[in-house]
């Protein structure tokens, strides 16, 4: 090791294990990950009563309920934008709710968390129709 070529090979290859050891807390391990692709869980709620007043009522209710949720990456409600009006359409809905999910097992859980159910129980009176879509994200 008396050669400086030697010397700074050997240096060049501390200072490269010493970044890659110091940004070991950056680094997302695959146990730490969540699993799966993330998942979008849409709901378009029919009321039986459509009025304005319903529909913000209901729209207040998602964001009291529906918010927070861990593993919840976004969440969107809102009515449903009457002037849109081709043919493609589809129209039979008053409220829509959006959550993206990081993964099946974030919605899983959301599905059985105590403030979802008290939305259903406290909201499920008011309407008419409910239809789910959920679906995997491409990364």
């Amino acid at each position: 090791m008396n050669n400086p070529k030697h010397w700074a090979v050997l240096i060049v290859l501390l200072l490269i294990t010493a970044l890659v050891v110091g940004r070991g807390a950056d680094v997302v391990c695959a146990e730490d990950a969540p699993p799966g692709p993330s998942v979008m869980h849409s709901v378009f709620f029919t009321l039986k009563e459509s009025s304005p007043e319903a529909k913000a009522r209901l729209v207040e209710a998602c964001k009291k309920y529906l918010t927070d949720h861990p593993g919840t990456r976004h969440f969107f409600v809102g009515t449903r934008a009457e002037d849109f009006n081709r043919s493609v359409n589809d129209v039979a809905f008053d409220v829509a709710l959006h959550i993206v999910f990081e993964s099946r097992q974030a919605h899983d859980r959301y599905q059985t968390a105590e403030r979802h159910l008290a939305f259903i129980e406290e909201n499920r009176d008011t309407w008419k129709n409910v239809r789910v879509f959920d679906a995997y994200l491409a990364p």
